[in-house]
């Protein structure tokens, strides 16, 4: 159970929830910052990171164009699975990861750049406890890594903190279309995808989320007079998720009072 207030000067108040809370956000506040969690599709963050140093380092081209494979094709979040086309550029299928947590996107991108080459990536970063274990699966079984991806609040908000200095994986966080966990309590144009400098009129949003049965996650980029960069992970039983999201929209709120 969680309640009272983050450590550090300037947490909000928390309801009790029925689970474990971890977060932190740069020149704030943090909680239970290094304790590993399950991530869900924000581990998808990683992949992303290294698909854009691919492109801006012509190791990639983002117009190369990469056919589904029926092994790609997964069940949860995105588009693909519905559509008929076959082929996309590997830009489609980064825009896709970020903007709609396209699973069947994430999967051939995988494929396409390796697991060890963003493992590596990682490293590279300074990441101890942050990593994409598996490619997406429904449903994950016993023979499987217990979960696509895990990793740290304090980590996460470091990631967030580097991406914002690089302008193409930012600008896909920008695309995100959810915004219904920690940005659902930041006044912002969740339209607005175009990458915003500081400072800004009003504050804008990148982010990426998580939801997997019993995890619920979001990082992110917040911009208005102050760049605060957050990372709020987590877990409960199934069923109570939506308490969490309660939890994580308070601690959105007090985000959005540092960045003002």
């Amino acid at each position: 159970m969680l309640s009272g207030t983050p450590a550090g000067a300037g947490g909000p108040e928390l309801s009790p929830a029925p689970g474990t809370v971890a977060c932190f956000v740069t020149g704030g506040f943090e909680h239970r910052a290094d304790e590993v969690l399950p991530l869900a599709s924000v581990g998808k963050l990683l992949l992303l990171r290294t698909v854009a140093r691919c492109f801006t380092g012509g190791d990639l081209d983002p117009d190369e164009p990469l056919t589904l494979l029926d092994d790609d094709y997964c069940a949860g979040s995105g588009l693909l699975l519905h559509l008929s086309a076959r082929r996309w550029t590997l830009g489609d299928l980064a825009r896709l990861t970020a903007a709609v947590s396209d699973n069947t996107a994430t999967n051939a991108l995988l494929r396409r750049v390796g697991l060890d080459r963003v493992t590596e990536d990682a490293v590279f970063s300074g990441l101890e406890q942050t990593r994409i274990l598996d490619r997406i699966r429904e449903p994950r079984t016993a023979k499987h890594p217990a979960t696509f991806a895990v990793g740290t609040a304090r980590e996460l908000a470091a990631l967030a903190e580097a991406v914002a200095r690089e302008p193409l994986p930012l600008a896909w966080m920008a695309s995100c279309a959810d915004r219904g966990m920690v940005a659902a309590s930041i006044p912002h144009d969740p339209e607005d995808s175009s990458v915003r400098e500081v400072p800004v009129d009003g504050l804008w949003v990148a982010n990426k989320t998580g939801t997997d049965v019993g995890t619920r996650c979001d990082v992110g980029v917040v911009r208005g007079a102050r760049q605060i960069c957050y990372a709020v992970l987590t877990r409960c039983e199934p069923g109570r998720e939506f308490e969490m999201v309660l939890a994580m929209r308070a601690i959105g709120a007090r985000v959005a009072e540092l960045a003002a």
